[in-house]
């Protein structure tokens, strides 16, 4: 059986926003949509002083069925053919969504949700997915352009293969065009990444930005006779990487990342690209693992 797409679904209207998206995936993808409740104190407030909390206890059981029952009309406003199932779980966000991943093909998130924190960029939820999913993870931000191409982000690490099939197949699901850009500087050289690298260096920037040139092309290469409908632009730019992709997004219906690249700590799960993409990117933005 098809793994689902699954959607965290929480009420607040960033979450919405993520189940039409989630929908949109379904549809696109051929499977069902998976819409999940986290039943518990993250997600529905007491007053304070009031009694234990029990999901039984009246009130609560139908605030949450109406949460579901709006989600559910959103998804079928975007893609009527899917099959959509719901499931309520007693438990926290962090933990029951991480659970599902295990079992999904894809979790939709939304950047923002109902809890103590929502007045931050980013919520928690969505962080701790895009570090401690089992597959890929998108997180649903403003307004993508609908008419642009999906973004890769080409960092040539060992991990990020999974990244770049996951792109192409969206650009083919999508009928979009691709866009692999790959950022440099002269910190991307290999010879000088470790902790003890002197501050004044010559580099051979020639040399780097052919074999920069080079990481990009092998990148991409295998992936091209296998979405040969997939109309690819490579764009090789030298600039500090962050500002550079979160630049580039403004035109990006999505952008897709791995969870950590060749640089900075190797024991980080996430890292500070793919965190910075999800907290400022300008559309919404998924983040790939690579292999356990």
């Amino acid at each position: 059986m098809a793994k689902p797409v699954v959607v965290g679904v929480d009420g607040s209207p960033s979450s919405l926003d993520a189940v039409g998206t989630a929908a949109r995936e379904a549809a696109l993808s051929g499977v069902g949509l998976r819409l999940v409740h986290a039943f518990g104190w993250p997600s529905i407030h007491p007053p304070p002083g009031g009694a234990p909390w029990n999901p039984a206890r009246a009130g609560v059981r139908e605030l949450v069925d109406g949460t579901l029952a709006k989600a559910e009309q959103r998804a079928r406003e975007v893609a009527p053919q899917v099959d959509i199932t719901r499931e309520v779980t007693v438990g926290e966000p962090l933990m029951v969504l991480e659970i599902e991943s295990r079992t999904a093909s894809l979790v939709v998130v939304g950047s923002r949700g109902l809890g103590a924190f929502g007045s931050l960029l980013l919520g928690s939820t969505a962080v701790h997915l895009a570090a401690y999913g089992h597959c890929p993870v998108l997180v649903v931000r403003d307004t993508p352009n609908p008419n642009g191409p999906v973004l890769l982000a080409v960092d040539g690490s060992p991990a990020g293969g999974r990244a770049v099939e996951f792109a192409f197949a969206e650009a083919s699901m999508r009928g979009a065009d691709l866009l692999a850009l790959h950022v440099w500087n002269t910190w991307s050289e290999r010879a000088y990444e470790g902790p003890g690298d002197p501050l004044n260096m010559v580099v051979d920037v020639d040399r780097l930005r052919e074999e920069e040139q080079r990481l990009l092309d092998e990148t991409t290469a295998p992936w091209l006779t296998r979405y040969p409908r997939v109309t690819v632009e490579w764009r090789l730019v030298r600039s500090r990487i962050r500002p550079a992709l979160i630049e580039a997004s403004h035109d990006a219906q999505l952008v897709v990342a791995g969870a950590r690249g060749r640089g900075g700590f190797t024991g980080l799960l996430l890292g500070s690209v793919s965190q910075a993409l999800l907290h400022h990117a300008h559309c919404s933005v998924a983040v790939v693992r690579g292999k356990e």
